[in-house]
């Protein structure tokens, strides 16, 4: 019986330490999330975009359009934030669930910048955009529905 009860204890603090590992890379991630906007060449463009973004529904010929004009913010900002498909090669498929994660609060946050934002027709449309399996596109779906259920910030 102890052998056991030791066996038992001892997954019971591998399965807290890798949670505490998932837990110190999100809570770094959430104090770099993004910094590379308040650099050149993002800086100066999301400076002149970002209100033009909020006026305009996601995922609109408008957006889509002022998207192309911020291309090499884009590209740089891509470049340097693991939390986006375009990151990768090979997209979402490329992703940490960690990644993820930090995706979906983006997503979120960014959903409240908008003035008709809502982050289910966000995740609808960027499964369209990125290629998302209905089973992964659920499960963002629910952690968005949680997130909502414990609000913690202000609109944007």
């Amino acid at each position: 019986m102890e052998k056991s009860k030791f066996k038992t204890l001892r997954h019971i603090e591998t399965v807290r330490n890798y949670i505490n590992l998932c837990v110190k890379e999100l809570l770094g991630r959430g104090e770099k999330h993004d910094q590379s906007k308040l650099e050149s060449p993002e800086v100066e463009i999301f400076d002149k975009f970002t209100s033009k973004l909020a006026k305009c529904t996601y995922g609109s010929d408008k957006y889509k359009s002022f998207l192309a004009e911020m291309k090499p913010a884009l590209e740089h900002h891509y470049a340097s934030n693991k939390h986006h498909p375009e990151h990768y090669k090979n997209g979402i498929m490329d992703m940490t669930l960690v990644d993820l994660l930090e995706m979906l609060c983006d997503w979120k946050a960014s959903s409240m910048r908008h003035q008709d934002g809502n982050i289910l027709k966000s995740i609808e449309i960027n499964q369209t955009r990125f290629g998302y399996t209905d089973e992964l596109k659920k499960i963002l779906e629910n952690t968005a529905l949680w997130l909502d259920s414990h609000t913690v910030s202000h609109k944007e």
